[in-house]
């Protein structure tokens, strides 16, 4: 038997859904349960009335989207047949009033019909001198030939250097945090957690929604899809460690909007990640443009390359006693990540900057670089305002100069702090990892290949 949906009284009618009784001074209640299957019949008034609004929609459409619903009454609905019949026009109008649910389906048969009825021309081969980082004219959707070899060889050995968080043992971390770390200890643990897991959120964000969209050349998008995992996985890496150790998450990861120093890096990375996000970006308008490749070039050269890279040293530096091991090694292969980001980043603004003859403005960098150090030295005064054994606020700080000028020639700029020296020359080694562990001790998680940048 067919009724009528009064959920959604244009749709077509189906079996077993329940109707409504319109008996006289009833239009607001539901029939008797044993009238709720009985089949609705329309009028012709109510018919034309229906097919009136769906033609209404859709004037250019010249197409009926919806059958008109006629319905024949059968034998054993004799009695609820002329009841039906009698529905009011007041009635019928607010119903044909109601949005079909088979709408959908006719907009994208027309679409298809339109799409069909075009004759097909085959096109040109792709050539691989059409394509460009941005602004390119070639096929997204086709990956190859490569322009850019290099950035597909960044995604085969990105995911030769896969892992997860459950891979390394964090069982000795939990007792070293309850037993053997000293107050001033277990306050840098907690906040550069606090501070890793927000920001590498805010990453994932920004390439996934303010720089893979912008690329023209499918090969960095596919690297970049990889990238937006990987942030993903460092966040729940630091969640792991969080709940292992049997932090209070809420408090955790709620630190970056109560604690000002690290509240500080965040706001300067929204500020300058955002800027680009805004749907009515055109990367052929130069000052658009130049907006884009000083914000990627903040993103991959201060936020990875720097505040990532700088801000694992802490815990290295606890590791380097002994301490705090399970959560050192989760860094190191986050590190790891982190490092083929920054070259790829760095790479990727080399080359938009030669293909779109951009130049930025010197006291644009100048301030990109002054604002992150300073946000850097509140950070790292909150962070360590006293020393730990083997670490320091100096030393984080004098660090950070030393990795900017580091970033800075490779971007080709000029080196922002001259004379910085490298505070902590074992901070390279920990992404270079090359360990023999006891097969009883750990699983063994050996990335295939290095990950290590050449830096000069």
């Amino acid at each position: 038997m067919k009724t009528l949906n009064w959920d959604n009284p244009l749709a077509a009618p189906t079996s077993g859904v329940q109707s409504r009784s319109v008996e006289a001074g009833q239009d607001n209640a539901l029939a008797p349960t044993d009238a709720l299957t009985r089949p609705i019949k329309l009028t012709d008034q109510t018919q034309q009335l229906i097919q009136t609004e769906i033609n209404s929609d859709f004037p250019a459409a010249g197409i009926n989207l919806v059958k008109p619903a006629t319905y024949e009454d059968s034998a054993n609905d004799a009695e609820s047949g002329p009841q039906r019949r009698s529905s009011t026009t007041q009635e019928a109008t607010a119903t044909a009033q109601t949005p079909p649910a088979t709408l959908s389906v006719g907009v994208s048969a027309r679409r298809r019909e339109r799409g069909t009825a075009e004759p097909f021309t085959p096109m040109k081969p792709i050539n691989s001198e059409d394509k460009r980082v941005v602004n390119g004219m070639g096929d997204i959707n086709q990956l190859a030939p490569f322009k850019y070899p290099w950035a597909w060889e960044f995604f085969i050995n990105a995911n030769k250097n896969h892992w997860t968080p459950l891979d390394i043992n964090m069982a000795q971390d939990v007792h070293d945090y309850h037993h053997n770390l000293k107050s001033e200890e277990r306050h840098v643990y907690e906040n550069v957690l606090a501070y890793l897991t927000t920001s590498d959120i805010l990453a994932m964000r920004n390439i996934g929604l303010a720089v893979m969209e912008k690329m023209t050349a499918p090969e960095l998008q596919i690297y970049q899809a990889r990238q937006v995992y990987e942030e993903s996985l460092h966040t729940w890496t630091y969640q792991h460690c969080i709940e292992t150790i049997g932090l209070d998450q809420s408090e955790i990861y709620n630190r970056y909007r109560v604690v000002p120093e690290i509240n500080q890096k965040i706001q300067v990375a929204n500020r300058r990640l955002n800027a680009v996000m805004r749907s009515d970006i055109n990367l052929r308008n130069s000052d658009d443009l130049q907006e884009f490749v000083l914000s990627y070039a903040f993103f991959s050269g201060i936020f990875e390359g720097c505040w990532f890279y700088n801000g694992f040293s802490p815990i290295f530096a606890l590791q380097r006693r002994g301490l705090m091991k399970g959560t050192a090694e989760q860094l190191q292969y986050i590190m790891r990540d982190e490092v083929m980001h920054c070259s790829f980043g760095i790479r990727v603004v080399r080359q938009i900057m030669q293909e779109e003859n951009v130049t930025l403005d010197p006291r644009d960098i100048r301030d990109m670089w002054d604002e992150a150090e300073a946000a850097e030295m509140a950070y790292a005064n909150f962070l360590l305002p006293n020393p730990i054994l083997g670490y320091s606020a100096q030393d984080h700080h004098e660090q950070f100069r030393f990795t900017a000028n580091r970033r800075a020639r490779q971007l080709g700029f000029e080196e922002p702090f001259a004379g910085a020296k490298n505070a902590l020359p074992w901070l390279d080694e920990q992404s270079n990892m090359r360990k023999e562990k006891n097969f009883f001790e750990t699983r063994v998680t050996e990335y295939q290949t290095g990950g290590a940048l050449k830096w000069e």
